[in-house]
C-alpha cells in the first residue's frame, strides 16, 4: 500500500480561473498545504525564463506564495525531449516541484496532442515522465495529474502504472474522463482502483465542494490527501473546514473576514492585469462566491454591469465601510472601459 501524507489539502490548477492572484489570496486564508500552477504549454521550443516567471511569479519568492505555501509549476506537452529541456530550465528557477498535466479536457489542447489526449498513449506517458524526471535534479519532486481516461475509463490503471513507471513521485487523479469534462458526479471509487495498483502516493480530485464531499471522497477513494479547485474558489475556507472536520471540529470563513481579501484580490488584479480585464476578474470570483455567501450575491449584483475600474474601486471602498451591501457609485452616463 502506498504511503500518503495524512490530512493534506492541495489547491488545484485551473486555467483561466485559479492563477497566481487567487493562489495568493486563498493561501492567505489557510488550510492549503501545496498549490499547483495552471499549465505552461510546451510545444516545440525552449521557452524563455520570462514565460515561466509570468505564469508562476512565485518563482521570485522561492517557489512559494507570499503566505509561504509551496507551488509546483505545471507543464503540458507531449514531446519528451522538449518537455525535458523546458523542465530543466524551469527547475533552475527553483519551483517547489514540477507537475505534468495529463488531464486537461480542453478541445484545443487535446487536438494538439496535450492534456488528456495522452491517456490514449500510455507509452508516451512513460516517455514524457521519464524524460522530465531525468532532466531535473534528483531532489526536485516530479508529480503528474491525470483523468480516468479519454473516452472511457478502461485504461485508467494502465495509464497510472505508465506514469509511475516513468518515475513520478505522486499522482493526482481527477475522478472523471475527458469526455465527462466537469459534469457530476466524480467517480471516486475508480481512484481507489488506481491507488490499489500503484505504489506512489495518490491524491483524489474532483467534485469536492463541501466537508461532506471530502468525507465521502476519502471513503470511496481511500485517499487521505485531497486536491480542491472550484470548491475552494467558491468557499475559501474549505481547506480549513476539511482539516477541522478530521479533528472533530468545525471551521468556517465568514464574509466579514473574506471581504478584505476580496479587496486585496482587486488590488493585485489592478497591479498585474490589463485595465479592460480587471472588472471581469472580480466578477468571475464573485460569481463563485455568491453560491456560498449571500453577501457575495449582493456584491455581484451591485457591480455586474460595471466595467470601469475606477467605479469598482469606489464600490469596494463603500463595501469595506458597510459590510459589502452598498450599491456601486455609478452614473449611467459615465463611460466604461470595456
Amino acid at each position: 500500500m502506498n504511503a500518503e501524507a495524512r490530512d493534506t489539502v492541495l489547491l488545484a490548477p485551473m486555467e483561466g480561473l485559479l492563477d497566481f492572484v487567487l493562489r495568493d489570496i486563498l493561501t492567505r486564508v489557510g488550510g492549503i498545504d501545496r498549490c499547483v500552477s495552471e499549465f505552461i504549454r510546451i510545444t516545440d521550443q525552449l521557452l524563455p525564463e520570462r514565460v515561466f516567471l509570468r505564469i508562476v511569479p512565485e518563482l521570485h519568492h522561492g517557489g512559494r506564495t507570499l503566505a509561504g505555501v509551496p507551488v509546483r509549476a505545471q507543464l503540458l506537452g507531449s514531446d519528451p525531449g522538449c518537455m525535458a529541456e523546458n523542465a530543466a530550465r524551469l527547475a533552475g528557477l527553483g519551483p517547489a516541484g514540477i507537475d505534468l498535466n495529463f488531464g486537461c479536457p480542453a478541445a484545443v489542447v487535446n487536438r494538439h496532442g496535450g492534456g488528456a489526449s495522452l491517456l490514449r498513449e500510455p507509452e508516451t506517458l512513460t516517455a514524457v515522465v521519464g524524460a522530465v524526471r531525468r532532466a531535473v535534479p534528483a531532489h526536485m519532486p516530479v508529480s503528474a495529474k491525470m483523468r480516468l481516461g479519454y473516452d472511457d475509463d478502461t485504461r485508467a490503471v494502465e495509464c497510472a502504472l505508465a506514469i509511475e513507471a516513468g518515475g513520478a513521485g505522486e499522482l493526482v487523479v481527477h475522478g472523471r474522463t475527458k469526455a465527462q469534462a466537469y459534469r457530476p458526479p466524480a467517480y471516486w471509487e475508480r481512484i481507489a482502483d488506481i491507488r490499489a495498483a500503484v505504489k506512489i502516493p495518490v491524491v483524489a480530485n474532483g467534485e469536492i465542494w463541501t466537508v461532506e464531499d471530502a468525507r465521502r471522497c476519502r471513503e470511496l477513494s481511500g485517499c487521505d490527501t485531497l486536491m480542491i479547485g472550484r470548491g475552494a474558489v467558491r468557499d475559501p475556507g474549505l481547506g480549513l473546514a476539511i482539516k477541522a472536520d478530521r479533528q472533530g471540529m468545525q471551521a468556517a470563513v465568514d464574509w466579514p473576514d473574506l471581504l478584505p481579501l476580496v479587496a486585496d484580490f482587486w488590488r493585485i488584479v489592478c497591479s498585474r492585469i490589463e485595465p479592460r480585464a480587471r472588472a471581469g476578474r472580480l466578477k468571475q470570483w464573485l460569481n463563485f462566491l455568491r453560491r456560498r455567501f449571500p453577501e457575495a450575491e449582493a456584491a455581484y449584483q451591485a457591480i455586474k454591469t460595471v466595467n470601469d475600474p475606477v467605479l469598482v474601486e469606489a464600490w469596494l471602498a463603500q463595501a469595506l465601510r458597510s459590510g459589502g451591501l452598498e450599491q456601486p457609485v455609478a452614473h449611467p452616463r459615465v463611460p466604461e472601459t470595456a
